[in-house]
């Protein structure tokens, strides 16, 4: 391997010879190499595609799971869209890598706990920030440590991150893995998530200018001729170089 697993760049914690396994993953979009790995309890996978280890400036996609979205499609998020626009983007600049963390399911709180919170968004109108609170549970636990440890061991020490949530920059980095620029990665809105792209924009910071301001409530009747979002550029995550960050 590019450098010892005990000892990843960046000096954190690495991961144990007995705690990952590789195997090539034939797919639609090509051949990867799957990385498995057990970190904090959970199994996750990253997956490698063309020549990223031991390389800087990787394109890299930290994915949070997200089985509704992910698996089944679901409207109500982005995540199943972000998911393949991310593999797209990486199989098109020829190399990165994915990292798909398990138990980020809801941003951390659980599958039961999320299913709960949509069905208090639902029928209390509640948003995604509110419908945690009034449960009692966080907005978000999530931990990409894990990330930067399959990182190191990929002897990756700097990535352009795919990513929209500047939290997850700062994460990173506090993990020892440079992010040199961030990628936005935007998936076109549609009715089922807007309120949802909404608060992440507005509460949660996440930089998301393909999400459309909406007007109160007295000023909700659009102009004739209103702009609306072009589906084809906000699901292009470009420029792939993204927006390189100052120190």
């Amino acid at each position: 391997m590019a450098q010892d697993s005990k000892t990843p760049r960046g000096g954190h914690r690495g991961i144990d010879p007995s705690d990952i396994a590789e195997s090539d993953l034939v797919t639609t979009r090509g051949t990867f190499r799957m990385v498995a790995f057990r970190a904090d309890g959970e199994e996750h996978l990253a997956l490698v595609y063309g020549r990223a280890r031991g390389r800087d400036g990787v394109l890299v996609r930290m994915h949070s799971e997200c089985l509704s979205g992910d698996v089944f499609g679901a409207l109500r998020c982005e995540c199943g869209s972000q998911l393949d626009l991310a593999l797209n983007a990486i199989v098109r600049e020829g190399s990165g890598v994915l990292v798909y963390l398990r138990g980020h399911e809801g941003r951390g709180i659980g599958l039961v706990d999320k299913v709960r919170t949509n069905l208090l968004q639902d029928e209390r109108g509640l948003d995604t920030v509110d419908s945690a609170t009034a449960l009692g549970l966080p907005v978000d636990v999530r931990d990409y440590g894990p990330a930067a440890r399959v990182l190191a061991y990929l002897g990756i020490g700097s990535v352009r991150l795919l990513s929209n949530n500047p939290h997850k920059i700062r994460s990173l980095e506090s993990h020892g893995i440079r992010v040199a620029a961030r990628v936005p990665l935007l998936a076109a809105p549609n009715d089922e998530n807007l309120a949802y792209l909404t608060a992440k924009r507005d509460r949660l910071g996440h930089d998301l200018p393909q999400v459309p301001m909406v007007p109160a409530p007295r000023e909700r009747a659009e102009p004739e001729g209103a702009a609306v979002v072009d589906d084809a550029a906000a699901t292009a995550p470009s420029p792939l170089s993204g927006t390189p960050l100052t120190p």
